[in-house]
């Protein structure tokens, strides 16, 4: 049974290991992962032999909690909710962590000044100055001290409470380290007492600089600064989760006792029928029932053009309607949507752990308390070398302050959880962590052919024609036999003739010759279609030019369809499924990687090997049955390659299954298929090449983390410990440490700035041809209208696609011009004029899917009641009075109303409206 179970108290690579270590000894416990970032844990056990309870228990013993995850009811949506209570938890938490830091660095600040200003000659009061004062300024530290670790008294609770029970982490490390110091000068404390009693001056000198107050508390605040910056890195790495969250709009509209009504999205359930409007995006999953809508897939599926969908066709959560107005029935709602499996694949895939994960958690596991030894080695060495109790207690405490487990921990969680939510901004799902490392090791990639490398739909490439017919009748005759055959070739033949606008004719005495062709009569001329066994079986002779053409059509890959009347041949047809304008630089793209490209088809030998030269493919393996295609993987990777297969994931799922990396090209809405550990959300073998690249940048970023977690730690306790020649102070230590785990954060962080190499190549737009007797004038350029600037604040944007259907959803208003929509500052710049409202603009954008936040104008508009005018002259005289006013944009008079609109800008004056009314022989009563 596996079971997901939240973790509390976990702060370090340590907690991680110390949990993992105690549940897996658990008898009947099979796999343990548990994730620092997410402070969740899954657990694969038998209920035979362990219970839920037994495992709660074993984390709780050594110091942290654990609970199974509260599943929710079935069809409800649980997945946001608990994302934002995630959120919310680690907001609280940040928000804690910033006010204990800054009362820490402000009780600091006071505490190293009178610690350290008599020393660097800075001014000090009277009180605080000379040995005669020793104690009071003692005892001052003494008391901020206290207050700081008062404060920081988190590292001393969770730490000592590891220590107790056997499971030290890093708050063990820092704790152990600031008490030493706070200890230590507690008892310098006494010595000064008993000095200041004695009448030993000396005693007292010594001892009053002796006092480790200011390291102790200064320990806690550095180690506090770098714990608030690595949790705000690891906040950083949730955004694009966040945005996928934000995907599902807030209401929707569904028809319930006859009636429309607006329901919140989340309580939609399965047989519901939705309203969808332009603009709306949709809810959940469904299949339409009435209307037709054009949807924009671009957030799920990568496609730039919206989809026609009709009736009983299926619609995707978090798509947008761009026209039309349809009904949908719900088929899955809540957890169980796309949109739903999408985020959860993301956040499963980048809080789980890829094998090279493993090794930091071993060395994690123990790195505490071989620290704690090292740091013990160091006091007793020092002790036993120099005898001097200062200086052995400097570098044992260094010791301890400057190991930092985190930067280990970290090293590879991070770096995996934002590559994994960056492919999914790639519209690339990876199933786990296994999946993002093992795509940088391919050296072999196996492609299907049909569905995979072609569109998986025929068409019609040529036409050869022997008779006295013009093309358009030679295809029209064809498409109308073909008519009254379902076979897939022959409908392409029918949608040829469709998109040429032809009509086709009746056709009587129709016969479907299985495997061979079709046959019928139309306006009493018999007619045939089909291949050359069907003619000869006919008795259809073939002449040189057309056996030659059947050859020739044969080599480029093509299925040739002759046509013929009862004797003789009319001409030839050529299907062929079309290959993708994506596949040939995809494929291209791998040869450059080094990697050996096979293509696995059903096809003949003939028709396989035409494709694969077109394509530069290395290895053809043709006429293979699907049932087959598993055999054929396992062969090569009994070669010892390491093989990715891409396939459609449906007749391929064996083959997919049984190689390293199984990749299931344009899934669509069925994103959980077991058989894939990669799934591509768009029909692109480019995005192959963006995953291994992506899986190259991920794991070349963990080793740069993993090799600077280990280089600090190698280097920095020598230093610690003395070895050097040089001795470190305790928070310099404590600083480094702190640096070495915000090093490592923004180092993954940088991930998301990942961009891919290759992008399809758009083939350029025909220009028009023009006649020769066709002048055609150059326009002239306009001069360009400028409104007025205007700033909107909007939430939910997250990628290109969302920035051009921001632009275009503004572009649409009337009035609207010039606009700039930044996706990264979430905001929008364009112009606007007088007649565009801030509710149009609003609604616009909430149309699209968006939350406007906020308008920022620079000009607004007032009414000024004007008294005095008569006549439309008058209007004139004013409204030639306003507009003469620096700043006025616009004015409006109305002689019914007595009044002017004026829109301006903000800094113009009301005074000065006033007085251009009044300079023209009117009156201004109020503004």
């Amino acid at each position: 049974m596996k079971e997901v179970f939240d973790v509390t108290g976990m702060s370090c690579a340590a907690c991680q290991a110390n949990v993992t270590k105690a549940v897996a000894k658990l008898d009947g416990v099979n796999d343990v992962d548990v994730s620092l970032l997410a402070n969740r844990m899954n657990v694969d056990y038998d209920e035979s032999i362990v219970n839920e309870k037994q495992i709660c228990d074993a984390v709780a013993h050594i110091g942290y909690g654990a609970s199974p995850k509260v599943q929710k009811e079935v069809g409800k949506s649980s997945m946001k909710s608990d994302w934002e209570a995630r959120q919310a938890r680690v907001e609280a938490e940040s928000k804690a962590a910033k006010q204990r830091l800054i009362q820490s660095i402000i009780l600091m600040i006071v505490l190293m000044y009178i610690a350290m200003g008599e020393m660097l000659h800075l001014p000090m009061p009277a009180i605080l100055s000379g040995e005669q004062n020793a104690m009071i300024s003692t005892i001052i530290q003494a008391l901020l001290a206290t207050y700081v670790i008062f404060i920081q008294r988190h590292f001393y609770i969770d730490g000592f409470k590891g220590l107790i029970r056997r499971a030290p982490n890093m708050d063990t490390l820092v704790a152990l380290g600031s008490s030493a110091s706070y200890i230590y000068a507690l008892a310098m404390t006494f010595i000064m007492a008993y000095g200041l009693g004695h009448g030993q001056m000396m005693m007292v000198h010594q001892a009053h600089h002796s006092l480790y107050f200011d390291s102790s508390a200064m320990i806690l605040t550095l180690v506090s600064i770098g714990k608030y910056l690595e949790s705000k890195s690891k906040a950083k790495t949730g955004d694009a989760l966040g945005k996928l969250m934000d995907l599902t709009p807030k209401n929707a509209t569904v028809i319930r006792n006859g009636q429309e009504v607006e329901v919140a999205s989340e309580s939609i359930v399965a047989g519901d029928i939705v309203v969808m409007k332009p603009g709306q995006r949709v809810p959940v999953d469904g299949t339409i029932t009435q209307g037709v809508g054009y949807l924009d897939q671009s957030a799920i599926t990568g496609e730039s053009i919206p989809v026609e969908k009709q009736v009983g066709d299926d619609v995707i959560s978090a798509t947008i309607n761009e026209n039309g107005i349809f009904q949908f029935r719900a088929n899955r709602v809540g957890d169980d949507t796309t949109l739903a499996q999408i985020v959860r694949l993301v956040d499963e895939a980048g809080t789980s752990k890829a094998p090279i994960a493993r090794i930091a958690d071993k060395v994690a596991g123990i790195f505490v308390p071989v620290v704690m030894g090292i740091a013990l080695l160091t006091f007793v060495g020092w002790m036993i070398y120099s005898g001097d109790f200062q200086h052995a207690l400097n570098n044992g405490i260094s010791v301890l302050v400057i190991s930092c487990p985190c930067a280990l921990g970290l090293a590879t969680p991070m770096a995996i959880m934002v590559g994994t939510e960056k492919a999914a901004r790639y519209g690339i799902l990876l199933k786990s962590a296994v999946s993002l490392e093992n795509l940088h090791n391919i050296d072999t990639i196996v492609l299907d052919k049909t569905g995979t490398i072609t569109e998986g739909k025929p068409t019609l490439q040529d036409l050869k024609n022997f008779s006295d017919y013009s093309d358009e009748e030679l295809l029209q005759v064809s498409a109308s036999i073909e008519n009254g055959s379902m076979h897939p070739l022959g409908q392409a033949i029918v949608q040829a003739a469709k998109d040429k606008g032809l009509s086709l004719d009746t056709v009587t005495n129709f016969v479907n010759v299985t495997g061979r062709g079709v046959k019928g009569t139309i306006n009493g001329k018999l007619y045939l279609i089909g291949n050359a066994a069907f003619m000869k079986e006919e008795n259809i002779a073939f002449d040189d030019q057309v056996s030659s053409s059947l050859s020739t059509l044969a080599n480029e890959g093509k299925t040739p369809m002759i046509l013929a009347n009862d004797d003789v041949v009319l001409g030839i047809l050529a299907v062929a499924d079309t290959v993708r304008t994506t596949s040939l630089q995809a494929i291209q793209a791998f040869k450059e990687k080094g990697i050996h490209v096979v293509m696995l088809t059903g096809d003949n030998k003939q028709t396989a090997q035409a494709v694969a030269k077109r394509l530069g493919v290395d290895e053809v393996i043709s006429d293979v049955l699907p049932q087959d295609k598993e055999e054929k993987v396992r062969q090569l990777h009994d070669q010892g390659r390491f093989v990715a297969m891409v396939g459609d994931g449906i007749n391929d799922a064996p083959a997919l299954v049984r190689a390293d990396v199984g990749i299931a090209i344009g899934a669509g809405t069925d994103i959980a298929m077991d058989s894939a550990d990669v799934i591509l959300m768009k029909n692109s073998l480019l995005d192959v090449n963006t995953a291994i690249d992506l899986s190259k940048a991920t794991i070349r970023n963990v080793h740069q983390n993993l090799f600077w977690a280990f280089f600090y730690n190698a280097i920095c306790i020598p230093a610690a410990m003395g070895l050097t020649g040089w001795t470190m102070s305790p928070m310099i230590g404590a600083l480094a440490m702190s640096l070495s785990s915000i090093c490592v954060c923004t180092n993954a962080w940088g991930l998301r700035f990942f961009k891919e190499k290759i992008v399809a190549q758009q083939e350029e737009t025909p220009k028009p041809k023009v006649s020769a007797d066709v002048v055609v004038e150059e326009a002239k350029p306009q001069p360009e209208e400028h409104g007025d600037p205007v700033t909107m604040s909007i939430n939910g944007m997250m990628c290109d696609h969302c920035k051009a259907r921001v632009t275009q959803a503004l572009e649409n208003i009337d009035g609207v011009s010039h606009v700039q929509v930044n996706v990264e500052e979430n905001k929008a710049d364009f112009e606007v004029n007088s007649t565009v409202s801030d509710d149009q603009l609003k609604e616009a954008i909430t149309n699209a899917g968006y939350e406007p936040v906020s308008i920022e104008r620079s000009t607004e508009t007032v009414v000024l009641p004007v008294e005095g005018m008569m006549c439309e002259h008058c209007v004139k005289r004013v409204n030639d009075a306003l507009a003469s006013v620096a700043g006025v944009d616009s004015v409006h008079v109305d002689l019914d109303k007595a009044q002017a609109e004026v829109t301006m800008k903000k800094e113009t004056k009301i005074d000065a409206l006033k007085a251009a009314v009044e300079n023209a022989g009117y009156t201004v009563k109020e503004a």
